[in-house]
């Protein structure tokens, strides 16, 4: 699975707006500039998140956005499929966007590619705003454990 760029910045100013919640609005600007987003485009993401009900837009000169539900009520699954669409990596298991494959009745490699989809459902089911900012950020060392640099691509 890999998140598009749309989830990817969206998932950025979330979390952005639950570290500075309680302070007022943060705004487009501002949330572009401290997540490396387009402006332009983190607008029309913004403009999805408020329609989803997860953030508010404050107008004025001091206006920007914020929360618009707690932190523990969003997760991050809802977030990417709202953006995605799927959290499968092949369509063959996916409920939502299931596509037949003629090689479903004698695949071997399925079941691991079914029993990643469930597992990353779900984490992702799991992980709300909350209890993700409340954890430790990932450190460079855990990206490149020597058990994982041997496998190009990962």
């Amino acid at each position: 699975m890999k998140l598009s760029r749309k989830s990817d910045y969206a998932l950025r100013a979330l979390f952005d707006l639950v570290a500075h919640e309680g302070r007022g609005p943060i705004s487009i600007r501002e949330l572009a500039l401290r997540n490396d987003i387009p402006k332009r485009f983190l607008e029309q993401i913004m403009i999805d998140l408020r329609e989803k009900g997860w953030v508010r837009s404050i107008p004025g000169r001091d206006g920007g956005f914020v929360l618009a539900k707690p932190p523990a009520d969003i997760t991050m699954g809802e977030v990417v499929r709202h953006f995605d669409g799927i959290l499968s990596p092949i369509s063959c298991v996916s409920t939502t966007h299931y596509e037949p494959c003629s090689q479903e009745s004698v695949c071997r490699f399925r079941r691991v590619l079914l029993e990643i989809r469930n597992y990353v459902v779900k984490k992702m089911d799991n992980a709300t705003l909350a209890n993700v900012f409340a954890g430790k950020v990932v450190r460079h060392e855990e990206v490149f454990s020597p058990s994982f640099t041997y496998g190009d691509g990962i």
